[in-house]
């Protein structure tokens, strides 16, 4: 953790993230070239747009939270704790508008990105060990920003996370942000309500159509698609609300491995896509599927094993 994060953690020898460790709760039973590298109901007025995205895959540790008690002052975001070289994404699209030692702010540490979302509202990356994005670059919700590292005054490798609102330098608890957009920091299912738009929602598209539902992949939950989704909710005895949740995606999704062919494959592609896969969404879950899935469970620290299962669609739509 950092100088604002430095608790020392205690809770796991171990930050690769086990298949046993993830299951709870799901409903189912690389190097870039170029890379720069150092040592609620649903409502159709929501903020569960899908603009937003869980920016990287860990756990929680002691002390790492918002508020927590520092020596220079309460701690100004949350700690995701895993491994060097874990992926780190944009939480929502944007412009990188700092990458530099502290992000250029005071009581920070460590080589750091601040990404400018817009209406004054900012993230806040810290503690990385690569750079996979150039300063003034726009980048889109989900797409790879960095590694995870311990650069500057930490006791082990974590993303020091921060949400600023209303300009930069003003801080918000960054979870209950996220949980307020549909996204659980801590690695849980996403939340999408009607209106919603973006890769997660043609995700759902594709998931449909491989059920027979003839949606138009559009990549807007409007009310044909939410019609389709209550009626598939209704049908599996969920609450016919239009979410697609912690309650549906895991009746929603597949489990896919190499030589599966169809819009579940597709869905799978587009999902891989948001985090810079670069697939053609053909259906096809070839040699390269295969090898985009487990290059993305590898940089997420997830068993690879190139199957699609409840935990690797869990942190893709997250």
């Amino acid at each position: 953790m950092c100088e604002q994060c430095s608790v020392a953690d205690e809770d796991r020898p171990d930050a690769r993230i086990s298949r046993r460790t993830l299951i709870a709760g799901l409903g189912l039973g690389a190097a870039v070239a170029g890379a720069t590298v150092f040592a609620s109901p649903a409502s159709a007025a929501t903020l569960k747009n899908g603009a937003w995205c869980n920016p990287a895959l860990g756990y929680f540790p002691s002390g790492g939270h918002y508020g927590a008690s520092r020596p220079g002052g309460a701690h100004a975001g949350q700690d995701v704790t895993n491994s060097t070289g874990t992926a780190i994404y944009a939480a929502s699209a944007g412009t990188v508008v700092r990458r530099q030692w502290g992000g250029g702010l005071g009581g920070r540490t460590g080589y750091a990105i601040v990404i400018a979302h817009g209406n004054g509202v900012y993230t806040y990356y810290g503690h990385l060990s690569v750079y996979r994005v150039a300063l003034n670059q726009r980048v889109s919700t989900g797409q790879r920003i960095a590694d995870m590292g311990a650069s500057g005054n930490v006791t082990g490798p974590h993303l020091h996370f921060e949400t600023h609102t209303g300009g930069l330098g003003s801080t918000v608890n960054p979870v209950t942000y996220l949980a307020a957009r549909g996204v659980d920091l801590g690695g849980g299912w996403s939340r999408l309500d009607p209106g919603a738009r973006g890769a997660r929602v043609r995700t759902i598209q594709y998931l449909m159509n491989q059920r027979g539902y003839g949606l138009v992949v559009d990549g807007y939950y409007g009310s044909v698609s939410v019609s389709a989704v209550k009626r598939f909710q209704s049908a599996r005895g969920l609450v016919a609300d239009g979410q697609v949740g912690p309650a549906t995606w895991p009746k929603l999704v597949y489990s896919l491995s190499a030589g599966a062919n169809g819009n579940h494959v597709r869905a799978l592609q587009t999902a891989l896509n948001k985090h810079s896969a670069g697939l053609a969404v053909d259906g096809d879950f070839g040699s390269v599927t295969n090898s985009a899935v487990r290059a993305y469970q590898s940089a997420n620290r997830l068993v690879v094993d190139g199957n699609a299962g409840a935990i690797t669609w869990r942190a893709l739509v997250g």
